[in-house]
């Protein structure tokens, strides 16, 4: 590493020193908001109004989260959420996978009609209307399968995973196991999906990432409250909390309300971000091969 650290020209070395400092300056772009997020969520509002939390937190205090877990909604929501996380992302990868893998195949007849058909649905959908009328034709409004199952399949993502079947699993290897006498489903899930676990790490972080964080759904198919996910019982604590002047008389009330209300914003961000943050350190080290294979080659 030294040697080769030695064969730099000086050239070489100051492109790399320019690369850290515009990598180092983009990470903080990213990283700051969130961190200023959550030094914000506890800090009194006071110093957040003034300007003055910008690294730690100042005048410490826990209450917009005592506020926000106060609401025994937000325990189902979170219940909900996982619920419809768990259930749509293995809907989701399995719907994915198995329409990736026939399109990945050169022996599979019609493929490219097939994929025109898929390629057209992501230029022109139904619309809001005319799906919302397919699922309560369905008899799925107010079930957890209005949100589970409309956002199962991905036009986007089974192209990803089929371009990395393409690149990863060649044709001699089927050729050769066939020879062996090994049939397609034996093919498929002794040889393929070991071999893939890059790509599913990246399936399922797509789709926890989606259902965790969609609450569109939610607002338009569901009616019972014990039903919605956490994002819509957050918004709903927001929209609770909301300042409205009108009503508002007393100037001292109409701050304090502003207060709390700024304190739960900030709160609700780090309560609904933090289980992706738990769980994405778990998949990163797949995310960059699974990606990048299944985006770029082919």
């Amino acid at each position: 590493m030294n040697q080769l650290m030695k064969r730099k020209s000086r050239g070489d070395a100051w492109f790399d020193i320019i690369n850290y400092i515009l990598l180092t300056l983009i990470m903080l772009l990213v990283l700051y908001p969130l961190y200023f997020v959550l030094a914000a969520s506890f800090s009194d509002p006071n110093y957040i109004y003034s300007g003055e939390v910008w690294l730690f937190p100042k005048g410490f205090t826990l209450d917009g989260y005592e506020r926000i877990f106060s609401d025994s909604s937000i325990w189902i929501g979170y219940g909900n959420s996982i619920l419809y996380a768990t259930l749509g992302t293995l809907i989701g990868v399995a719907v994915t996978v198995f329409a990736a893998y026939p399109l990945a195949r050169k022996d599979l007849a019609g493929k490219s009609v097939i994929m025109w058909f898929l390629l057209v649905t992501m230029f022109f959908s139904g619309g809001l209307i005319p799906t919302y009328l397919l699922i309560k034709d369905l008899h799925m409004l107010n079930t957890m399968w209005a949100l589970v199952i409309p956002g199962a399949g991905g036009v986007f993502n089974v192209i990803i995973v089929r371009t990395f079947f393409q690149s990863s699993i060649p044709d001699e290897m089927w050729e050769a196991a066939s020879i062996d006498g090994c049939s397609n489903t034996r093919f498929f899930w002794s040889i393929v999906l070991p071999l893939s676990k890059s790509i599913l790490a990246v399936m399922v972080l797509y789709h926890v990432v989606g259902f965790w964080n969609g609450f569109f759904d939610a607002l338009i198919y569901l009616n019972d409250e014990s039903k919605y996910p956490l994002q819509l019982v957050l918004r709903n604590i927001l929209v609770q909390n909301q300042v409205n002047s009108g009503m508002m008389i007393d100037v001292e009330s109409y701050a304090a309300k502003m207060r709390v209300t700024e304190l739960i914003k900030y709160g609700v961000i780090m309560v609904s971000s933090l289980p992706l943050l738990i769980l994405y350190p778990f998949l990163q080290k797949y995310f960059v091969k699974g990606v990048m294979i299944g985006s770029i080659k082919g």
